[in-house]
Formats: C-alpha cells, sequence, structure tokens
C-alpha cells in the first residue's frame, strides 16, 4: 500500500506501521476507492498460517496487515523498523470511525452474536453522532447457504458502504474478506476480531499497561480459558521459538524487507 514496507514474520508480510500511519493509508485508500481487504494480524494469526499455505497468501494478499500485538511489533523494531507500534483492532476501528465524521464515510457492521450489531451501531452512534451506519448482517455459526449468499451481496449493493467491518475470529474473519471482497460493493473490508464485543461491553478490555507490556494474552485468557487456552499456552511458545530462530539465521537487520519490496 503507497509506500508501506512489510517485513517477514515466519513468512507472513507483516506492514512496518503505527496507528497514525494505519489511519493516513486507510483514507487514501478509501479517497482513491482502492478495494481490498485488511488484516490486523498478531501471534495468532501468525501461528495460524504456519499450518498451510492458504492463509499465509491470504495475508499476504491484503491490502494493508496490520501489526495487532506486541510480540510483533518487537520482532519489527528488532529488525530496524523504529517507528513501528502496534495497530490493534478495536483501537483502529475507532479511529477510522472518528476520521469518518470528517470525511462522510459509510459502514456496514457483518458479525457478531445475534443482536451485537445492532449494539454496536447504537453504542458507536452515540460516540459518534455524525457516523452513518448503512447496515448490518448476523451471520450464522457456519458458512452462508447460497440464499444468505445473495441476500449479504444483495444488502451491501443497496447500501455501497466505504467500509464492511467484519468482526470474526481468526481465521475465519480473514478468510470471509477474502472470498468476498470481490464481490460485495464495498471499498474496503477490514477484519478486527473482537472489536465488536469489546465496543458493546460484552468483553472487557484490557488496561493500556497491560497491553503495552504485551499481556493483553493473559488478560484474554483469564477471561475465557476454556476458547482459548490452546491458542495462548501453545501457539505462543511456538511463536517465540520460531521467531527466535528466524532471527539467529537471518540476523537483526532491516534487510528482511528486501522481500516485500515491490
Amino acid at each position: 500500500m503507497g509506500n508501506l514496507t512489510r517485513f517477514d514474520v515466519l513468512g507472513v508480510g507483516v506492514h512496518a506501521i503505527n496507528m497514525e500511519q494505519a489511519v493516513a493509508a486507510i483514507d487514501q485508500a478509501v479517497r482513491h476507492r482502492r478495494k481490498g481487504y485488511i488484516c490486523v494480524t498478531g501471534v495468532h494469526g501468525i501461528m495460524e498460517a504456519q499450518s498451510g499455505s492458504e492463509f499465509k497468501e491470504i495475508l499476504n494478499n491484503s491490502l494493508l496487515t496490520a501489526p495487532d500485538g506486541m510480540p510483533t511489533v518487537w520482532v519489527g523494531r528488532l529488525n530496524g523498523f523504529r517507528n513501528m507500534d502496534r495497530v490493534y483492532g478495536p483501537d483502529l476501528m475507532l479511529e477510522v470511525l472518528r476520521l469518518s465524521e470528517q470525511r462522510g464515510y459509510t459502514h456496514f457492521f457483518y458479525g457478531g452474536a445475534e443482536g451485537i450489531a445492532e449494539k454496536l451501531a447504537d453504542a458507536l452512534c452515540a460516540r459518534y453522532p455524525r457516523l452513518s451506519v448503512v447496515g448490518m448482517y448476523t451471520p450464522p455459526f457456519r458458512p452462508l447457504n447460497p440464499a444468505e449468499e445473495l441476500a449479504l451481496r444483495e444488502r451491501v449493493m443497496q447500501t455501497r458502504p466505504d467500509f464492511v467491518w467484519v468482526g470474526l475470529s481468526t481465521p475465519k474473519q480473514e478468510n470471509f474478506m477474502a472470498r468476498h471482497i470481490g464481490v460485495l460493493d464495498c471499498t474496503l473490508m477490514v477484519g478486527v476480531g473482537a472489536a465488536f464485543d469489546i465496543h458493546t461491553g460484552r468483553t472487557e478490555d484490557a488496561p493500556q499497561w497491560v497491553k503495552r507490556a504485551g499481556l493483553q494474552w493473559l488478560h484474554r485468557l483469564v477471561q475465557e480459558p476454556g476458547r482459548l487456552w490452546k491458542r495462548y499456552l501453545i501457539n505462543n511458545p511456538k511463536f517465540v521459538f520460531k521467531i527466535a530462530l528466524q532471527l539467529l539465521k537471518r540476523g537483526f537487520s532491516p534487510r528482511l524487507q528486501e522481500r516485500w519490496n515491490g
């Protein structure tokens, strides 16, 4: 996207950006009607990409793959990207919505449990009174059938939003965006994971100091141990081991960016 650079994290090209740069890049993409999907990816997404090439290609073919997680940021900084910082999905969503009040961008919410999209729209419109939410769709907990696919396409076609915000889990949301970006009449699709639940109060967000310390995974694990224990207690140590091998093999050098330039 523009002059932004990707660097290699276990085969995933992550953009070496911070929040300000991410919002500016997204703003530019919408203004120039550059269609694509945006992934906000941390350790979980990178480790999911290790199990097969298809998901890795989805992350690498994005318009933007932002670093959602301090471990990814630390790897980037070790490789020379000193201005890089975390782009946390729920915070990115709020920053873009704030900008949208000025720009007049329109928004469509896809995902969440029954009724969550409606609550999200109410909460965000109360926070940003000039926000334009033009539609929402709560999918079933399974792939859409042909009739549901058609209904979704027609609903989006009627509203033609600038943004479709996708609030599913990884890798479901990234797979959904990659499959649908070519058929939905929108400019950008953005996968923001737990943002729907966080902004409706269904899930408690971590304190800022916990996020900066790279311990948000622990905060989430305490809230949902049954669902998240495997993601964090198995994937996190694997990530540390694999990334240590990558750094030792290639050296602490910004040369990692060369693979992703162009």
